[in-house]
């Protein structure tokens, strides 16, 4: 790497330790000795305050990391660690050796390079700002993400302009479009928002060196007692913010560091029906995810439902998410509901949606399900902050023509909108990719993936007439056992389709309530991480 052209070094007015510039022209800087934050005065620096202490959040960047971004040179040479209520995030100060500016930015376990850009025109205003609306800036459309109260929490390095360590919550919005690309609208500041525009990245494309914790993902020695129960607790993801503990399942919360005051929740120990998950947590799998095969890890495991509506005497639906881990693309889910198993990537940015269809990269999606659901019961380790009976707004959307197979799901809590894409697996690749034994294969199978919607869709009328008369054995079956002496017994689905089926859990099902059981989708994966917000 070159090295800059316009490097420039006073003494900190403080403690006389020298505080070293990148470049001349950069306005502020934190002393990495007594962290007086300074700002520049001629030819020498100013104290303004002092900066709190950054906390250890694992991240595997820090100052003077170097790397290449579209063949352009950086160094990164500041940081901004920011706070909101269900956690935190770093803006990273990259400095080209060209001179410009930029940042990296954590996104829901993701990264994005962005730049500050001039405001033109008008912008919204921070109180009319609303997760899940439609907005204009730059003459351009933006579907509103999120939006958090922030506050800038500490600093280190050096910045393009001073960092404002008063304590003062600040609104900052991300907007997101169909074209992949995120922008910034920064409160924080007396008058107009500053913004940024950028698109996600992943840190192998960067070619990044002098990172931090180069052994991967392992945090060797992390370790702390549960604040629950005194059990010993060990981090083996640099982003977790929530850990489960293995020994009473309590919930501890580790998005504001690693503390003698850890907050957590307890939960029961074990999952709806006593299920927990087939896949063990830790075990290593290849899939193909939205992209070429690639090791996968499972790190965390979520159960989930949904909530009927006031009135509705339908059956609860259960499924269950697996967190999966990359050390080089991030993370993704693996979903096992009723409908059968798939695997997902959070998105970037943010489909079209036109009434029930929505757009995504030339692909068309219709709209199938829509309900309200809740987190029942986690294991593992999580990048976002865990919270008892966690509840979002669930939409998914089926693939129509070219995207048939494929699926969508929007998820919406207060103030964060989640997008997710992904396509089906079915179980005996599941079997396969995570060296599960074969003979699991019966418990693991689920009902079919719903058919597609006509226009288009992927409609086979040979399948149709299979599965029309498959369903209508099972229903006449289900009749004849309702109607035996106590209306429980469901041994020929046991013994037809194993003791984990779908068929035969509806049947015993039935058989309590005394009535029918519906099948929803599901959430596809990708839930609503409170994230926050990036520049």
């Amino acid at each position: 790497m070159v090295a800059p052209q316009r490097a420039w070094r006073a003494a900190c007015p403080n403690c006389g330790a020298p505080v070293e510039f990148a470049s001349a022209a950069s306005a502020s800087a934190v002393c990495s000795f007594c962290r007086s934050t300074l700002v520049r005065d001629g030819e020498a620096l100013r104290r303004i305050g002092q900066s709190a202490e950054l906390f250890d959040d694992h991240s595997p960047l820090q100052l003077g990391v170097a790397g290449r971004w579209q063949d352009a040179p950086f160094t990164l040479v500041g940081r901004r660690q920011l706070r909101y209520p269900e956690g935190s995030w770093n803006e990273w100060h990259a400095l080209f050796d060209s001179g410009r500016s930029g940042w990296l930015s954590e996104d829901n376990g993701a990264y994005v390079v962005a730049f500050d850009v001039p405001l033109e025109g008008s912008a919204p205003s921070a109180p009319s700002l609303a997760a899940g609306t439609r907005v204009t800036v730059q003459g351009a459309a933006w579907s509103v993400a999120s939006v958090v109260a922030a506050t800038l929490h500490a600093a280190e390095g050096e910045l393009p302009a001073p960092p404002v360590l008063d304590g003062a919550p600040f609104t900052v919005a991300d907007l997101r479009n169909d074209r992949d690309e995120v922008a910034t609208l920064d409160y924080g500041s007396p008058g107009a928002p500053t913004l940024s525009l950028g698109r996600p990245v992943r840190l192998a494309e960067l070619g990044l060196s002098g990172l931090r914790e180069m052994d991967g993902k392992s945090l060797r020695g992390k370790s702390f007692d549960c604040p629950s129960c005194g059990a010993p607790l060990e981090l083996t993801l640099k982003t977790t913010q929530s850990i489960v503990c293995g020994q009473c399942k309590a919930v501890v919360d580790l998005s504001t560091g690693i503390g003698a005051d850890l907050q957590y929740y307890g939960q029961s120990n074990a999952g709806h029906d006593g299920a927990g998950p087939l896949i063990p947590l830790g075990r290593n799998g290849t899939l193909a995810i939205n992209g070429p095969g690639l090791p996968w890890q499972v790190v965390g495991y979520v159960e989930r439902c949904d909530l009927p509506d006031p009135g509705d005497d339908e059956e609860q639906t259960f499924w269950r998410e697996y967190l999966l881990y990359n050390q080089q693309e991030g993370f993704a889910f693996l979903v096992d509901a009723e409908d059968g198993w798939s695997a997902v990537r959070p998105l970037t940015g943010a489909p079209q949606v036109t009434g029930d269809v929505a757009q995504w990269k030339g692909r068309a999606f219709r709209k199938r399900y829509a309900y309200q659901a809740k987190v029942t019961w986690v294991l593992g380790e999580f990048y976002w902050q865990l919270k008892r009976d966690e509840q979002a707004y669930v939409t998914d959307y089926f693939g129509l023509k070219n995207a048939s197979g494929r699926r969508l799901s929007r998820e919406q809590t207060g103030s964060e909108v989640t997008w997710s894409e992904g396509g089906n697996l079915d179980a005996a690749a599941i079997i396969k990719a995570f060296s599960l034994d074969p003979r699991l294969l019966p418990s693991l199978q689920r009902d079919v993936a719903p058919m597609g919607d006509g226009a288009g869709g992927g409609f086979d009328f040979g399948k149709w007439k299979i599965a029309f008369w498959i369903g209508l054995i099972i229903v006449m079956v289900a009749i004849s056992l309702m109607s035996s002496d106590d209306g429980r017994d469901c041994d020929s689905f046991k013994t037809t389709f194993g003791e984990a089926s779908n068929e035969y859990q509806q049947c015993l099902a039935q058989a309590r309530a005394g009535g029918s059981s519906r099948t929803r989708g599901g959430s596809f994966g990708g839930f609503s991480s409170g994230g926050g917000g990036h520049k």
